[in-house]
């Protein structure tokens, strides 16, 4: 049975993982993200601390990396009130705003759902084993939650062509995963999920759009810095990083 330890935390959490793995990232790399559940659902104010400290969310489980040799991964935000799209973030903005239908709706569980999301992971080479999400699976990882958290959807005449999962706090907005039709990956369809996630916080009044983790070396996750100006958590201490 896995060691459960009872960490005091506002609010308390119970630490469920603690192990290392091998990187999912990094190839050769030691992992190391220690697991928390807290044991209530978090207020905004809470998400947004945690987040400032650099946790992300799973499920209902919150986690921070904490690896035994490496230091790779960087969380990354950006301010509402001072990024600037590029050009070519522009033009997918403008494209992708004629050609999807955007709407807003707790997360929840559907087939549709689920074999997008399967296809987004096979057919874009993201898959880490052969097996498919399961609908249990699914659940647990994109409808189940320990905070406010809901779902922008993107459909084409109808037809759901992505989701994006999105935690809310109370000056911030986090994308926890976002997957969409690979056919559409011509159109960044991405891009365009981030930059809708931008406006929701210009929309809303919101200071912080996280983007989870910056990682260099990672095919997969380094294009969040094309993303400026943005913040990134190094070294304890948010580093503000401008357009070169």
């Amino acid at each position: 049975m896995r060691d459960v330890t009872l960490v005091m935390a506002e609010p308390p959490v119970l630490l469920v993982h603690d192990g290392t793995s091998d990187c999912p990232y990094l190839p050769g790399r030691i992992a190391r993200t220690p697991m928390q559940f807290p044991i209530r659902e978090l207020t905004r104010a809470e998400v947004d601390r945690r987040l400032a400290a650099g946790y992300r969310r799973q499920g209902v489980l919150l986690y921070n990396v904490e690896c035994p040799a490496c230091s790779a991964c960087e969380p990354i935000r950006l301010r509402a009130d001072t990024f600037k799209p590029n050009k070519t973030q522009r033009r997918v903005y403008r494209r992708c705003s004629e050609t999807f239908e955007v709407e807003i709706g707790e997360p929840e569980y559907s087939d549709d759902r689920l074999a997008l999301y399967n296809r987004h992971k096979f057919e874009r080479g993201l898959a880490r084993s052969d097996l498919p999400m399961t609908p249990d699976g699914y659940r647990s990882f994109l409808v189940a939650r320990s905070c406010e958290a809901f779902e922008i959807r993107y459909r084409r005449n109808g037809v759901l062509c992505g989701i994006a999962v999105t935690d809310r706090g109370e000056t911030s907005l986090s994308a926890v995963y976002t997957y969409y039709d690979p056919s559409y990956e011509p159109m960044s369809l991405g891009v365009f999920s981030v930059l809708t996630q931008v406006e929701l916080c210009k929309q809303w009044g919101l200071t912080f759009m996280y983007l989870g983790l910056y990682i260099e070396g990672s095919e997969h996750m380094s294009y969040k810095a094309t993303y400026m100006p943005h913040e990134r958590l190094i070294g304890g201490q948010w580093r503000t990083f401008e357009k070169r």
